[in-house]
């Protein structure tokens, strides 16, 4: 067989040539454009270039985040393509101030990264009760976040480096007192208003629209109605719940689950004590903390020889004023509730018994232990469904990948149906109707997600009818779907939205009709003001007190000059109408209090900085060439979502 091969190289060269090539053209191709997706430059600074992999990693990793610390935050607003756009440009932001860092030779010793990493609170609740850091858990937090332990620590030296450059602005910027009084009583100065509305709603009853005008409007404004395109789809999904369905639990396995955790399932035990806390700052000097444990000892001394005046003692004597005045009763608490030193020596005490002078951040303690509440066990049957739900979400968390795996395999192998993986999995398989890319108002779950639309519209999965790729919906859901019936986008017959187009003709007839009206009343009252009651009741507006007037007006009273007062001027509301306003007077701003006042000035001063620090930025961004590849999202108009949604 080999020297078959040796002394027939040219021939096999182009058999495997005809075998090899077509299934790279077949299958390959679409695996390479993919790939290519994934690399595509995003954004660039200086020489460095961010991928569409990267931008859709970090803002996967920022919606995580957002999810977990606020649950019932609507994932179409993390999903959305502003909220994207968001992601992107804090990655520029990052890229910026890295480059400024390296360009500038900033780093971070080892001594300051491990005085970093000791103040971190996630880190410190790693520790064990010896102080030690669990190595296990440390690594699952940094995997969690995309990292090794050394990347982690890496990448916290590295924001450790890029927060320097800032913070020359950040720390150094101030605004003078009298500069902020300034311009605080100018933003806060108000002015009284006499306002005379022209609305366009007011005009609009009186008004009829011809054909003729109806055409008109509708041939000049072919863009306001074309039906978007839509298709009707396919589309399953893998999430927990698709994964416990399949799971089946020994009932063996339920009764040893309960022997190992029916104490902690029927709940944690409770302890009351009593304290007595001689005070002493963890930072406070040497001296002091020893006077005050001095203090403490001495009181528990008096306590020793009078072992009943606990109460007594705690009222004179403790300085925690929350539970001083009730003899330091603390009442129930349970583990996690306390510091430690304080909980290790309350569930080490047994009932009645005082523990010696324990020391905490918050001071020196002396603890009575005076109950015990012990949770009773639950029985086997009263707990049995909530153990079998705890195996399988136990069971499902460690099948999940691997299933994820052969979900993902399957939609991509066999791409043009998604029956296959479906009864592979026994995963239903479910249909929706008028599928558009932008998702209709109200909708939720899977078809709200702007991914997983995108990728439906898809050329391969509109031209090719193949199964779209495998989208991340929600945390551990996953999503693919299929184009059953797809309709182009057209533009809609007139008698299709006569309606629509018979209320924005009469709606700009009435707008003209009512600016119309405001401007000969503003004419009229210029020439010959009419007296104040002859106006609507005067209001007092500023920027804190706005009075549920439109912006424009508070915007265009509060511009005109305290010189010319009072005078009228006439604001357009555009498609609302026109309002003709009567500036009477500038009413200044009261004086505030003392601590108000020291208030401000701070608010001032980080106005005043963080207006300073963009400015930086700002430099910094000209200055390492900042490209942006992809356009920031355009808002849709109502327009379009109202033609949407018919």
């Amino acid at each position: 067989m080999f020297d078959f091969v040796r002394k027939h190289t040219k021939i096999m060269m182009f058999v495997m040539f005809l075998l090899i090539i077509p299934s790279f053209l077949l299958i390959g191709m679409d695996g390479y454009s993919r790939s290519q997706e994934k690399t595509k430059t995003v954004a660039r600074v200086g020489g460095h270039e961010i991928s569409q992999g990267e931008w859709d990693a970090a803002h996967k990793i920022e919606s995580d985040r957002l999810r977990a610390s606020m649950p019932n935050l609507d994932a179409k607003l993390l999903d959305s393509p502003e909220a994207r756009y968001a992601t992107l440009e804090r990655l520029v932001r990052d890229q910026v101030l890295i480059s400024a860092a390296n360009k500038l030779k900033l780093s971070t010793s080892d001594s300051r990264l491990a005085r970093d990493l000791q103040e971190n609170p996630t880190i410190a609740s790693l520790r064990l009760p010896d102080g030690t850091l669990d190595m296990a858990r440390y690594r699952q937090l940094a995997a969690s976040q995309g990292f090794t332990p050394e990347g982690f620590e890496a990448r916290v030296r590295q924001d450790l480096s890029v927060r320097q450059v800032e913070a020359g602005i950040t720390t150094t910027g101030f605004s003078a007192a009298a500069v902020a009084d300034v311009s605080l009583n100018a933003f806060f100065e108000k002015r009284e208003i006499q306002v005379a509305n022209f609305m366009t709603a007011d005009f609009a009853a009186k008004l009829k629209s011809t054909e003729a005008e109806l055409e008109a409007f509708y041939t000049a404004n072919q863009a306001l109605f074309q039906s978007p395109e839509q298709a009707d789809i396919q589309y399953i999904v893998l999430d927990m719940e698709a994964v416990k369905k399949n799971i089946v639990i020994n009932e063996m396995d339920v009764k040893s689950y309960y022997q190992q955790n029916a104490l902690r399932l029927s709940g944690n035990e409770e302890r009351r004590a009593s304290h007595i806390l001689i005070n002493a700052a963890k930072d406070a000097p040497e001296a002091e903390r020893l006077k005050a444990k001095t203090h403490a000892e001495k009181l528990l001394k008096d306590l020793r020889q009078s072992p009943g005046s606990f109460s007594e003692i705690a009222k004179n004597n403790s300085q925690d004023i929350g539970s001083a005045a009730n003899g330091g009763d603390l009442d129930f608490f349970t583990r996690g509730a306390m510091v430690k030193p304080f909980e290790d020596a309350v569930f080490a005490l047994k009932k009645g018994e005082v523990s010696e002078v324990i020391e905490s951040d918050f001071g020196y303690h002396i603890i009575k232990l005076t109950d015990i509440k012990t949770p009773q066990q639950r029985s086997f049957e009263s707990l049995r469904e909530s153990l079998l739900a705890d195996l399988k979400s136990q069971q499902a968390q460690t099948k999940f990948a691997e299933i994820a795996e052969s979900f993902t395999n399957g939609v991509y192998e066999q791409s043009d149906s998604l029956k296959p993986v479906a009864d592979r999995l026994n995963l239903e398989i479910k249909t929706a109707t008028q599928v558009t890319r932008q998702p209709a108002p109200g909708t939720t779950g899977v078809l709200s997600n702007t991914r997983f639309l995108t990728a439906i519209f898809g050329a391969d999965a509109i031209e090719k009818k193949r199964n779209t790729e495998v989208v991340e919906t929600a945390p551990n859901q996953l999503t693919a779907g299929r184009v059953v019936k797809y309709t182009v986008a057209k533009t809609l017959a007139l008698a299709d939205v006569a309606d629509f187009v018979r209320g924005r003709v009469i709606a700009a007839k009435a707008a003209e009709l009512a600016k119309k009206e405001g401007l000969n009343k503003l004419a009229t009252w210029l020439a010959t003001p009419p007296t104040l009651s002859a106006m609507p009741s005067i209001m007092v507006v500023g920027r804190d007190q706005t009075q549920n007037i439109s912006p424009q007006i508070l915007n265009a009273a509060l511009r005109v000059e305290a010189a010319g007062l009072p005078t009228f001027l006439g604001v357009d509301l555009g498609v609302q109408g026109f309002s003709v306003v009567r500036v009477v007077k500038l009413v200044p701003r009261q004086p505030p209090a003392p601590d108000v006042t020291k208030q401000d000035r701070l608010q001032h001063a980080q106005w005043w900085t963080a207006a300073e620090n963009q400015a930086y930025y700002g430099f910094l961004k000209d200055q390492f060439k900042v490209k942006m590849m992809v356009m920031p999202p355009k808002p849709v108009s109502t327009d379009l979502q109202t033609l949407a949604s018919r």
